[in-house]
């Protein structure tokens, strides 16, 4: 009949998914699904701060929460995420899970040394900067439309093997989520996502604060630390 829908309870889409996950674990013991433990979906800011973009824009708004319900049931099996690119496993309605992709378009140098023109001075902690912990107008200038760090819609690129004629899939609107979710877990996620060089900032942001001592000691300012040094001491 035109217009059926075959009809799940929420209690056996979570059963046939967890099911499934099983399944897919056997194979393949690295898989990554994302669990969202309460009612909200990310609870820290750089999660938080991931989900809010993306509800900002009118492109998206009308669409995203569409995969609310689907991250919060546990129907993303698999999330994962490298440099520029989000792929994922999203459980539908079909037995087999559909494939999500979602490319992301690279932070563009000139937008991310003005960024870190505003912000070196400001940071003043590697923990702070994770925790997203930082004055008001920082978390601004991150956040600000076309200019900060946080991808607008023309910047991302998504496809699921779904059968939805729909612009945004739910499947895709649960990944879009899920990361928000696993950046709770991983904030670091974010810098690899966007291809930016995590490493500048932290250099800046040390080599801000030597110079400031060395300004307080009375004594000439130099470059001390490089990228090897820097990048060893934090372990990228």
């Amino acid at each position: 009949m035109w217009g059926y829908y075959d009809y799940k309870p929420v209690a056996q889409k979570k059963a046939e998914a967890r099911k499934q996950l099983e399944r897919l674990m056997k194979k393949n013991p690295n898989i990554s699904p994302v669990i969202v433990e309460g009612r909200k979906i990310a609870k820290t800011w750089w999660g938080e701060a991931w989900n809010k973009n993306l509800e900002s824009y009118a492109d998206y708004a009308n669409r995203i929460g569409r995969g609310s319900a689907y991250v919060k049931n546990g129907m993303v099996l698999d999330l994962q995420i490298t440099k520029g690119e989000i792929n994922a496993l999203v459980q539908g309605s079909r037995r087999e899970p559909y494939k999500v992709s979602i490319r992301i378009d690279r932070l563009p140098d000139t937008q991310w040394d003005a960024i870190l023109g505003q912000i070196s001075h400001r940071i003043g902690s590697v923990e702070e900067l994770v925790s997203g912990k930082f004055p008001e107008d920082l978390s601004q200038v991150f956040l600000r439309q076309g200019q900060g760090l946080f991808p607008h819609p023309k910047e991302i690129s998504i496809s699921c093997s779904c059968p939805d004629w729909a612009y945004m899939c739910k499947h895709v609107a649960a990944a879009l989520y899920g990361v928000g979710a696993r950046l709770d877990q991983d904030p670091l996620l974010f810098f690899t996502m966007r291809d930016i060089d995590f490493s500048a900032l932290l250099k800046k942001s040390v080599e801000e604060k030597i110079r400031n001592m060395l300004k307080n000691a009375g004594k000439k300012t130099k470059r001390i630390i490089d990228d090897a040094d820097i990048a060893g001491l934090f372990g990228i």
